[in-house]
């Protein structure tokens, strides 16, 4: 990953992106023309709700006032299907969040070495989860200090600025006593059964550690397949039925993955004994690779989808797995939410909407091509609390006003049924967008699903190049509608530089550092998803087939869902 930038010079280069972007974002040239396809009678499978999963670093911020209001949100994306991973969740400390860190204080020791356990802070995150429609993807890590093998230095004071290294601290360090880990989790998973009811808990996710394959750990392969074991055996001796799996590696884990998974399949485990460690589900990584060029931003999404491939590919090989669920435990445009940088310019605006619409659909193209069972795919941002407005990290959320990418996850939310078959004449193939990325023409294309007597597509422009472009002239033509079907009744929503958008108004406004009361409810109202007025309320249907025309701006998204009796 790039190391972050100061504040100042971010300050200063955030200011050149936007000039430039405001050089770059003339009247654009005549719009081209796409045809997009639709075969409502030619189901491809169901549509997985992929897109409900979340996390961050910081599992602080979720109690806090923008945090609760940002979860509920999420929450009513899918209601009891959306999930939040969070690291920390057993560091010791007293709960006070700061950049890539958070505590719970949930383990300590008397003077004697007894354990002591405190579920206080812990308790209030899940419950903050819980109360808003999210339920937890548990990360189990990271390492009490009074656990901790090398405890010192145990808390970082790593921000923006300064080296990434500086945050594998004592936290990342394999435990003294793995008999007292495995009591720990055990403890842990018991409570919550206690807490919250063994039919909630068994709905949950169950993980250990995070990216153990890179600095997060500091023991050894081995070690890690151990503390895992250990774990696991925790868990499942409080609740049987619980489900568990892993490992969260960084990337799709090459060697390091493939050796943890013969050890789940055919391997001694540590803690019992016996052959074999339980995986309900495999979880591995994948993250983007952007810079800064020429000017502007240049995504990496080719990096991100042939880390997903290779994942796909190492998953499948293995036949005891290939049915699995497979989770992607973080996937993103690139590897650090908390930090800043000319690169990460995208991140407030419409780039990352429109590479969010791109990416997840060639997530379920990929795995439909390796027949694996993609369950879902977590989007590693969050908010940042009392942080200055648009800061530049990746988030959701900027001071309780929601971002564009935000209102792409409302879209997928409101799609539902099974996916059907889609043909566009701007697509960019698969295959192409793996070797290269889309660097020549834009990728202009759709997902679409039909449920009961409703049909919703989702249509992109996205380049890879930050820069203007002209507009997609797009005719969608949906075919295989009910042949007794005359109207159809119609809604449209956008997200791009004139909706759904608090960014772009926020910088029509002179990108104030703190908006009065008013300008906070314009942006909040800029912010909102709605039905774009301009668009007919129906749509005539003839021998099964609509027809239906809208521009699509660059690095835009529009959802379009029809229904009928």
């Amino acid at each position: 990953m790039r190391l972050p930038f100061p504040r100042t010079l971010v300050s200063r280069v955030h200011a050149l992106v936007v000039l430039a972007a405001a050089v770059l974002r003339v009247a654009a040239d005549d719009a081209f023309p796409v045809r997009i396809e639709v075969d409502a009678a030619r189901p491809i499978g169901p549509l997985k709700p992929i897109w409900r999963f979340f996390g961050a670093d910081e599992p602080n911020y979720a109690p806090m006032k923008d945090g609760r209001k940002l979860l509920g949100e999420l929450g009513a994306i899918g209601p009891r299907q959306t999930y939040f991973r969070a690291h920390n969740l057993l560091t010791s400390g007293d709960g006070t969040p700061a950049f890539k860190w958070g505590s719970t204080g949930a383990y300590s020791e008397d003077p004697s070495g007894r354990p002591l356990y405190n579920w206080s802070v812990v308790d209030r995150i899940l419950d903050t989860y819980l109360e808003r429609g999210v339920r937890p993807y548990v990360e189990v890590g990271f390492m009490p200090r009074e656990m901790s093998r090398k405890p010192d230095p145990y808390q970082h004071a790593w921000r923006p600025g300064l080296p990434y290294d500086e945050v594998y601290t004592g936290w990342a360090q394999p435990p003294r006593d793995l008999n007292k880990w495995e009591q720990l989790v055990f403890e842990w998973t018991r409570h919550c059964v206690e807490k919250w009811g063994r039919a909630e808990v068994e709905r949950w996710y169950w993980e250990t550690w995070n990216e153990a394959n890179i600095g997060y750990w500091k023991g050894t392969p081995a070690e890690f397949r151990d503390l895992h074991d250990h774990a696991i055996a925790g868990i499942r001796r409080a609740l049987p039925t619980a489900r568990v799996g892993g490992p969260d590696c960084a990337g799709f884990g090459g060697d390091w993955m493939r050796a943890f998974l013969e050890h789940c399949l055919r391997g001694t485990n540590h803690a019992t004994g016996r052959v074999g460690t339980p995986i309900d589900f495999v979880s591995f990584h994948a993250k983007g690779s952007p810079v800064y060029t020429n000017g502007h931003v240049r995504m990496g999404i080719a990096a991100q989808l042939r880390e997903i491939d290779r994942g796909f590919a190492l998953v499948a090989s293995f036949p005891e797995l290939k049915s699995k669920p497979i989770v992607i435990g973080e996937s993103d445009p690139e590897g650090c939410a908390a930090c800043q940088g000319p690169q990460l310019a995208y991140r407030n605006g419409t780039m990352y909407s429109s590479y969010t619409a791109a990416s997840f659909a060639r997530k379920m193209e990929l795995a439909d091509r390796h027949g694996v069972n993609l369950e879902g795919a977590l989007t590693w941002a969050f908010e940042f609390e009392d942080q200055p407005y648009f800061a530049g990290f990746r988030s959701l959320a900027t001071c309780g006003i929601d971002l564009p990418v935000l209102n792409v996850f409302r879209m997928f939310g409101e799609m539902h049924g099974d996916r059907v078959a889609v043909s566009s004449s701007g697509a960019v193939a698969l295959d192409d967008i793996l070797r290269g990325g889309v660097r020549a023409a834009p990728d202009v294309s759709a997902l679409a699903a039909v449920g009961d007597k409703t049909l919703s597509l989702l249509a992109w422009h996205y380049h890879d190049d930050d820069i203007a472009g002209p507009p997609a002239a797009t005719t969608l033509v949906v075919k295989g509608l009910p042949v007794s079907v005359n109207t159809a009744r119609a809604r449209l929503v956008r997200v791009d530089d004139e909706h759904a958008n608090a960014f772009a108004a926020w910088r029509k406004m002179g990108s104030p550092p703190a908006p009065n009361r008013s300008q906070y409810d314009a942006l909040t109202a800029a912010s909102a998803l709605m039905p774009d007025k301009d668009f007919p309320a129906s749509i005539k249907v003839e021998g099964g087939i609509a027809t239906i025309t809208l521009t699509l701006p660059r690095q835009g998204v529009a959802l379009v869902s029809l229904d009928w009796d």
